[in-house]
């Protein structure tokens, strides 16, 4: 198949472009700066130049390829209802470009917010109605359009030696303040998952998801913030301390409340249905290995 792939030259995507192509699969990514683009041709793949918020260029790349996998989103949260909005018209622009084809439409979206009180979250819950990102809705109203649409959740904490966003930003923030922060006992937990293993996730995907489906991209289940952000200050050396809701912006900013989310989650019913089974490193020894947190 010859699928096109925003996001493609990011940090998921860079990995599932060689994933796919060893599969035998076109990759047609879409690329908004020149540096994109070159990584893209470098690594293979042929070059769509547009952008997310380029609606006429997600509808040509989409009518161009027989897949769609959809990895971009504006990772910003000082503007987080402004990108959840791009990316909703985003998906509905690809939707309607594939509408009556019965082809494969992969969006992505994360586990954090789904209503599972207490307990795993699993591929059968839903989002709360709290969050701006409207995702998974949006995926499932492009089925009764003739679409194989499906929803990947990724854990949000994706990483792999050299780099993982939420660690990046926890960093960031430890360095401005002096102090790695955690909210109340730290006991809440986060999931997280190899980049690699993702990447082989959505190729698994794309080949056999169903339509109307939820995937879980989670490896470990959930890890105890505490533990995440003492690695993080070992690797740093500087001091770790809990801070209370309230004074927990003061110190991580505008991520402070999902800081203080427990999220655990499941991918059971992923791995049954397709076969796939998380292989790589996991996020504690990625954050010892590594050594971007020395940026």
């Amino acid at each position: 198949m010859k699928v096109f792939v925003t996001g493609a030259s990011g940090f998921i995507g860079s990995a599932l472009i060689p994933e796919l192509l060893k599969a035998g699969h076109q990759v047609l990514g879409l690329a908004r700066s020149e540096e994109s683009a070159k990584k893209l041709t470098e690594a293979g793949a042929e070059v769509h130049r547009g952008a997310l918020d380029d609606l006429d260029s997600l509808t040509s790349g989409a009518k161009a390829a027989d897949a769609v996998i959809h990895l971009g989103f504006i990772h910003d949260f000082t503007i987080f209802a402004a990108a959840s909005e791009t990316d909703r018209r985003a998906i509905e622009a690809l939707g309607d470009a594939l509408a009556g084809t019965n082809r494969p439409l992969v969006t992505t979206s994360g586990v954090m917010g789904l209503n599972a009180p207490d307990r795993l979250a699993t591929e059968q819950d839903k989002h709360l109605p709290v969050s701006p990102r409207v995702t998974d809705t949006t995926t499932q109203a492009q089925v009764a359009k003739g679409v194989r649409a499906s929803v990947v959740r990724l854990a949000p904490l994706v990483h792999d030696a050299s780099y993982c966003g939420f660690v990046d930003l926890f960093a960031q923030a430890a360095r401005r303040t002096g102090t790695v922060v955690y909210v109340g006992d730290g006991n809440n937990r986060w999931s997280a998952l190899h980049r690699l293993d993702a990447a082989r996730l959505f190729h698994l995907v794309l080949e056999q998801g169903v339509a109307g489906a939820s995937y879980h991209g989670v490896a470990e289940e959930g890890i105890p913030v505490r533990e995440i952000m003492t690695a993080v200050g070992q690797e740093l050396n500087l001091p770790v301390a809990s801070k209370s809701p309230e004074e927990a912006p003061q110190f991580l900013g505008p991520i402070a409340g999902f800081v203080a989310m427990d999220a655990p989650s499941s991918s059971a019913l992923t791995q049954q249905q397709l076969g796939w089974h998380p292989t790589q490193p996991g996020l504690l020894a990625d954050i010892k290995q590594g050594q971007y947190l020395q940026g």
